[in-house]
């Protein structure tokens, strides 16, 4: 199939000038693009770069957009380059949204014509089951009196991972015997909410609920999953986590790609300096409780100072992130460090710091990596790990800290869905400054494979003049 698209540029002005140690930020600029099937279903894609994190340029990008034909194949938009990965995130963006919502208008059809039983649609990305109760061929699971009985025990799943809201489920060629109602396992990676299972060679949890299939996320593409029409429940089952201590949002129904997300707690961007003392009060007012703090900007003693100042203002329950954007030097981030780590060791200090993103430059990796071994407060990379072939070099060579992750810029989402989902990291998804239609993909990123426990970093909407235009045909209009 070919899907017929337009693209446009836009500029966003900040409604003050970004600090950062990289310098001034007064403009946004990007393209968004528009992707039509023969149905006349919409998709939409946005090209967010920042050169200077990674990315190419706008005028690389923009080049690469006069290149292609006026008909594009699925083919073409899977196989941009890596080194295009702002064009690699809004064309696979816009592909996503367009097949939501081809799903979307065919669901009324689907539920007309098969009352009662489950839909699943292979999109090549996401099998979505439509109603609550699953059916599905090919299958030897048996569920009866909400304990979970397996009539042959045998169950192949094929190089399957399923990733819903609220646990990871990577199961590999396996046979699982499931008695009575409760679930043994090893080598299960999982990212339950609260309680945890420990499953036999498998990666199959159920909670303490319904399942609800239509949350599941189920990779790869072309697998079938089985089960019988009936509700799976599973009672008092213990869900033991052996790899990660991440814990997901709970369930709730998957929405339109092209309506709001349910909302995720985000942090949110304080101004440089001493504007942060004040600034931080209204965000608060809207339910902010994660802040972050550009650090790098004014002699470290100022800030420092600053910083104390900051905390004991704070509430206590707030968190603070520090972020250098890779503009310290390796004294100022050891001077760093041992700040923070005098804050945590005070018990009558107030907000508490979660983390230094970035402190040095990208080309310092090990330095970090053994500062992070040295202090308490937890270093996370983000320009370290600004693609996903960055981020993929540094999960190699050793680094489980905390990966901060901008979609806009990081490329495929489909590889990072694969990636993600085979190592269970601590991602924070990060604004790249984008219009909604590119923060609207990261979120669904952010929400399918985050750290839930921790504040996602897209709070930032209140640094630009029209940020709050959600609605993308309007978007399309202002252009």
């Amino acid at each position: 199939m070919r899907y017929q698209w337009q693209f446009q540029p836009y500029r966003r002005r900040f409604k003050q000038a970004l600090e950062t140690s990289h310098g001034l930020w007064t403009l946004r600029e990007g393209i968004i693009l528009r992707l039509v099937n023969e149905a006349g279903n919409v998709g939409w894609g946005e090209i967010a770069p920042i050169p200077w994190f990674g990315s190419e340029t706008l005028e690389q990008a923009w080049s690469f957009c006069h290149q292609l034909p006026s008909a594009l194949s699925e083919e073409l938009i899977f196989s941009i380059p890596n080194a295009l990965p702002c064009c690699q995130f809004a064309f696979e963006s816009a592909w996503e949204r367009m097949k939501e919502q081809t799903l979307d208008n065919a669901a009324p059809q689907r539920r007309s014509g098969a009352e009662g039983e489950a839909a699943f649609v292979d999109e090549g990305l996401t099998l979505r089951p439509q109603n609550l109760n699953s059916q599905a061929q090919n299958s030897n699971i048996a569920v009866q009196n909400s304990n979970i009985a397996v009539q042959n025990s045998n169950i192949a799943v094929q190089n399957l991972t399923l990733r819903p809201q609220n646990l990871i489920i990577q199961a590999q060629t396996s046979i699982v015997a499931v008695p009575h109602s409760k679930t043994l396992a090893q080598n299960s990676k999982f990212l339950p909410q609260s309680s945890i299972t420990p499953l036999q060679n498998s990666d199959i949890a159920v909670q303490n609920s319904e399942l609800q299939p239509q949350n599941s996320k189920l990779r790869p593409p072309h697998a079938i999953v089985a089960v019988p029409s009936s509700i799976v429940t599973a009672q008092n089952s213990i869900l033991q986590s052996q790899v990660s201590t991440i814990n997901p949002r709970a369930v709730s129904p998957r929405p339109s790609l092209l309506s709001p997300l349910p909302p995720l707690p985000h942090s949110v961007l304080l101004p440089a300096g001493t504007a942060a003392l004040h600034a931080w009060k209204p965000l608060w007012q809207k339910g902010f409780r994660t802040f972050k703090w550009k650090i790098g900007v004014q002699a470290i003693v100022t800030e420092v100072e600053l910083l104390h100042e900051l905390t004991q203002t704070l509430p206590p329950t707030a968190k603070l992130r520090l972020d250098a954007n890779g503009g310290l030097s390796l004294n100022e981030a050891i001077q760093w460090l041992q700040v923070c780590d005098a804050l945590i060791d005070n018990p009558n200090h107030s907000a508490a710091i979660e983390y230094i993103e970035q402190p040095l430059d990208t080309a310092q990796f090990q330095t970090m990596q053994d500062l992070s071994r040295r202090y308490q407060t937890p270093i996370a990379l983000d320009e370290s790990i600004a693609t996903l072939q960055q981020l993929q070099t540094c999960y190699a060579n050793g680094w489980r800290g905390i990966f901060v992750i901008k979609p806009a810029i990081v490329g495929s989402p489909k590889h990072l869905r694969q990636f993600c989902q085979e190592h269970l990291i601590d991602a924070v998804f990060s604004s790249a400054f984008e219009t909604a239609i590119g923060r609207q993909a990261g979120l669904q990123l952010a929400e399918e494979l985050g750290n839930l426990d921790r504040a996602m970093g897209y709070g930032t909407t209140h640094w630009l003049d029209d940020a709050d235009i959600d609605d993308v045909e309007q978007l399309w209009q202002t252009l």
